[in-house]
């Protein structure tokens, strides 16, 4: 019995046959389990910066690109293990005479929360912002981070039982 893949089976629009991938690739497709989650769309599009988060032998670091947000419009705060930074884009001022031919930018308030390992060292977050792009490094803990263990290495005298 030959083994035929899916991008091998012939195709015969004429048949009308059910086909389980096809019907599973088209669920999928259409599956969007945030969207009542979405908010309601004016004539603007919400600003949502994209952050990028990298672990690094020392500490973590968060970048995300912002242009056009100033840094008093910015907020960054952390509580408990919880980082937040939220902030605002402001849209130009529009005149009434202007005629766009396309609008995509998007302005408004944006928050993102960010659950920290216990490892973060939450007292030393240092955050910049600089040429549009935002840098967040937050440290790891000394006493959490790995440490080597030596081979061969000998417990001391006074740990016998």
């Amino acid at each position: 019995m030959a083994i035929i893949r899916r991008s091998e089976r012939p195709i015969n629009r004429q048949q009308q046959e059910w086909d389980p991938f096809q019907q599973m690739e088209s669920l999928l497709r259409n599956f969007d389990p945030f969207r009542p989650m979405a908010p309601v769309w004016t004539d603007e599009r919400t600003f949502m910066p994209q952050f990028e988060v990298k672990e690094t032998r020392d500490g973590y670091l968060f970048k995300a690109d912002m242009p056009g947000v100033k840094e008093p419009d910015l907020d960054i705060s952390v509580s408990g293990n919880m980082l937040t930074i939220s902030g605002r884009r402001e849209a130009e001022k529009r005149d009434e005479g202007d005629t766009f031919y396309s609008y995509e930018r998007s302005y408004g308030s944006f928050s993102r929360s960010f659950t920290l390992p216990d490892s973060a060292d939450t007292d030393q977050v240092k955050a910049e912002l600089k040429d549009g792009v935002l840098t967040l490094h937050l440290p790891k803990k000394p006493e959490l981070q790995p440490r080597k263990v030596q081979l061969g290495a000998r417990a001391p005298d006074n740990a016998k039982a």
